[in-house]
């Protein structure tokens, strides 16, 4: 379906021209969409820069979600997670775990500036793909806090209940594709590498 992230952020691109020039601030979720959002900030004349967003994990299940949890500490749990066998005690374990690495990240990202204020702007937030959408719920739950103007998700791909579920968060979702077989992002890349620290601080420096 797509070639790869490069390819998945120009088709985006397309979809999102309705704001060229209007100076959007581009956030992407780290790490996998980081390349993306710096691709669809320099088509629409915007601004770029990540949003720390972490997912939190199933018990003996790393690879599943059962929550998400954004900077500000805010989290969101799945209403399947206790079947996953995350009691209270576990969930927050796997919280302050997750916002360690959201710390670690924010020092190692943007060490000499703030993040950029979305108040009062056009912010469109960039994931490679959507399963559960837990993460993009976090971020769209902290975004709003700060007001901005208008709030846009937009993602390659998604199945059709999570569009709906980021749909009542967000102000428009733009999604390309919207699977009913799904299982995974990577499914849907014909090469879907794994993204670095290292590249995201140099996309960043370059921003």
């Amino acid at each position: 379906m797509f070639f790869d992230r490069e390819d998945a952020a120009r088709r985006l691109a397309e979809r999102l021209m309705a704001y060229w020039g209007q100076n959007p601030l581009v956030l992407a979720i780290p790490r996998g969409a980081v390349r993306m959002g710096r691709i669809i900030a320099e088509r629409l004349k915007g601004e770029f820069d990540v949003v720390l967003v972490r997912k939190l994990r199933a018990p003996q299940q790393p690879e599943l979600a059962i929550g998400s949890v954004n900077e500000s500490g805010w989290t969101y749990l799945a209403d399947y997670a206790q079947a996953y066998g995350a009691d209270t005690a576990y969930i927050e374990t796997e919280k302050r775990r997750q916002l360690q690495t959201i710390a670690r990240r924010r020092a190692q990202y943007t060490p000499i500036r703030a993040p950029r204020d979305p108040a009062g702007r056009i912010v469109i937030v960039i994931d490679d793909g959507l399963a559960t959408g837990a993460t993009m719920i976090s971020a769209l739950h902290g975004l709003r806090a700060d007001k901005p103007a208008r709030l846009i998700c937009a993602v390659p791909v998604a199945p059709p209940d999570t569009v709906a579920k980021v749909a009542a968060l967000a102000d428009e979702v733009v999604c390309l594709q919207t699977p009913e077989f799904f299982q995974a992002v990577g499914q849907f890349y014909r090469h879907f590498d794994q993204v670095e620290d290292e590249e995201v601080i140099e996309l960043l420096k370059g921003a």
